[in-house]
């Protein structure tokens, strides 16, 4: 369990290291991600960017 709560923390800070390297090419402006404001406080959830990731990141694990 240790080691799951360790790869999990390395996923989210290498998601975060390439976060704005992600935004210049385009990923959290596509169709389907979702950006509103409640009660003066934006949101945003990012449906489209979150499927095209999870896609690639599944072809690189079947090919490794």
């Amino acid at each position: 369990m240790f080691r799951w709560l360790i790869v999990v923390f390395l996923a989210l800070v290498l998601i975060n290291g390439f976060t704005p390297w992600l935004q210049k090419l385009g990923f959290g402006r596509l169709p389907g991600d979702l950006r509103f404001t409640l009660f003066g406080k934006a949101f945003f959830i990012p449906f489209t960017t979150t499927i095209i990731l999870s896609l690639v990141a599944a072809a690189i694990a079947r090919f490794l």
